[in-house]
């Protein structure tokens, strides 16, 4: 008898943590005094509890001392977490037979020279960021406005780090073969393929992969320093590689991707989105980083254009992405069709700790103070 009370006291007091939920005013009151440092401009957040959005909003503004205010709707750069779309669209086309994701990758991606060996990079070691290249390999010829393509044909002269398929190593000229690969199959333009496979189906009514498509828009945010200052204008470097870093969008619409990934939404198959989350490599320099600032998340691996941590026994899928004045994130459970997506318009990486606060909330943890508010936190 004592050993089923201690059964079934244990199940209520996990009950209760689950019932608890999210508290909304709590996360929103440190929000807002996150946004109250003078570095922080502009940030927008939406939260995914059961597939459907139940909490989204704006702080700050579009542009500082502009007196425009941010909201859910306005327009953010996703930076690299703009590499789970290009690999979901590479995996529906392998689904339709186009290709396999065991090709050898330079028969779909003609400008893409990696260094020799007797291992061939297959299409699969792009979305997985195991080309065995240096980490981010030739990223200052991109901000030296360099195409793509131009910097992948450059590829070959680097030093291998491991045969392909082995090590990882994150990339973003490489990675971004993946559009030039949906190109030369579809024979459309990346953002046309974007657009028809992905945006429309899912009602993302405010996402694109240009940069006009980002400053076309009445309501987008601009860049701003690490110290809050704001650029002159949005640098044009990373639309040119699309599939690693060129989505822009609504919070709104980044919390339908993530919803996308969940199960019963029926938007992709049961295969393709098992492959996704998988965790193919385990991937070192992320464990240091996480380790350091976040230590919660554990295990970190990459599955395809997705990262994958282990979380007090629980699978989190997700993405960081920064740019010239944007950061972004989104991050999920796909068991428990819940996740958080936040964009801001400065360098700073003080809302990265939102991730974490948001997963406190939603397992009934005891909660700990990831955004570092210290003392301002008197709630």
């Amino acid at each position: 008898m004592r050993f089923i009370f201690v059964i079934i006291f244990t199940y209520l007091i996990a009950s209760a943590a689950f019932a608890q939920g999210v508290d909304y005013a709590a996360l929103d009151r440190r929000i807002q005094i996150m946004m109250e440092a003078p570095d922080m401009v502009g940030l927008s957040v939406a939260v995914i509890e059961g597939e459907k959005i139940t909490f989204a909003k704006g702080y700050g503004e579009t542009l500082k001392d502009s007196g425009e205010t941010v909201n859910a709707d306005t327009i953010f750069r996703w930076a690299s977490v703009s590499k789970s779309i290009a690999a979901s669209l590479i995996y529906d086309l392998s689904e339709e037979g186009y290709l396999s994701l065991d090709d050898p990758a330079s028969e779909h991606a003609p400008s893409l020279k990696l260094p020799l060996s007797e291992t061939p990079a297959r299409v699969k070691d792009i979305m997985t960021h195991r080309l065995g290249l240096p980490r981010n390999a030739y990223d200052t010829r991109i901000e030296d406005n360099w195409t793509g393509a131009n910097v992948r044909k450059s590829l070959a002269d680097l030093p291998r780090q491991c045969p392909p398929g082995v090590c990882h190593s994150y990339q973003n000229a490489a990675f971004d073969a993946l559009s030039e690969i949906a190109e030369e199959i579809t024979g459309l333009p990346y953002k046309a393929v974007v657009n028809e496979r992905i945006f429309e189906p899912l009602k993302m009514d405010t996402a694109s992969v240009t940069l006009d498509g980002l400053t076309r828009s009445k309501n987008w945010a601009r860049p701003h320093r690490k110290n809050g200052t704001p650029y002159k204008e949005v640098l044009p470097t990373y639309y040119r590689i699309p599939g690693a870093a060129g989505v822009n969008s609504s919070v709104k619409d980044l919390a339908r991707w993530m919803s996308a990934h969940f199960d019963r939404h029926g938007f992709m198959s049961d295969e393709q989105r098992a492959a996704m989350q998988k965790p193919y490599v385990r991937t070192p320099k992320e464990k240091r980083f996480i380790d350091r600032y976040y230590y919660a998340l554990e295990d970190p691996h990459y599955g395809y254009g997705w990262r994958i941590y282990d979380h007090a026994g629980r699978k989190l899928v997700g993405h960081r992405g920064g740019v010239a004045g944007y950061r972004a994130l989104a991050f999920f459970d796909p068991a428990r069709r819940a996740g958080i997506a936040v964009m801001w318009n400065t360098a700073h990486t003080k809302p990265v700790g939102l991730q974490l606060e948001f997963l406190d909330q939603l397992y009934g943890l005891e909660r700990k103070d990831w955004l570092q508010l210290g003392e301002k936190d008197k709630g």
